[in-house]
């Protein structure tokens, strides 16, 4: 489990990101069309995962922009927003927000991916919901970066997980 903290106070998630060079597991997440995607649907291209607890707060929301500004600049790469929230929420938000380099997966149905990837905070306020992390993989599937964000209230280390794709 790893110890992150929500406005200075220690929270846990489940367990620890899956480990830079390990194959990653596969995940089935609902796209923000209730269509569902895994991970053999970006084979052979660059996967970034943007997890975060929900659209609907300003850090999530400033990374969601964060990366959609940076996907156009990527080549062979997709950004895909991880959460729980509703399709529905994903997509008003980045409609509303002119987002349209990046996609949006929630698991809403298919709870596979945070067992897999060990991202669910065990307590604090947003108990349940999806910690704060950044999972690239490369175009095999592989982890080739991670970044676990030690404050649920702190954006990800944008050019240390961009620098990874370039």
């Amino acid at each position: 489990m790893a110890t992150i903290t929500f406005k200075g106070s220690n929270i846990t998630t489940v367990g620890e990101l899956p480990k830079v060079g390990e194959q990653a597991p596969d995940f089935t997440l609902t796209n923000d069309s209730l269509q569902d995607v895994s991970m053999k649907d970006f084979a052979g291209k660059r996967l970034v995962l943007n997890i975060f607890p929900s659209i609907d707060t300003g850090i999530c929301a400033l990374s969601a922009k964060h990366f959609n500004g940076a996907a156009s600049e990527l080549d062979n790469t997709v950004v895909m927003n991880v959460s729980k929230d509703l399709p529905f929420a994903q997509k008003r938000f980045c409609g509303a927000e002119g987002l349209e380099n990046v996609k949006n997966a929630s698991e809403f149905k298919n709870h596979g991916f945070s067992s897999n990837y060990h991202v669910i905070m065990n307590d604090g306020p947003l108990a349940g919901l999806f910690s704060r992390a950044v999972v690239i993989l490369d175009e095999a599937g592989k982890v080739i970066y991670t970044e676990q964000v030690p404050e649920i209230v702190q954006e990800p280390d944008y050019d240390a997980a961009l620098a990874t794709l370039k």
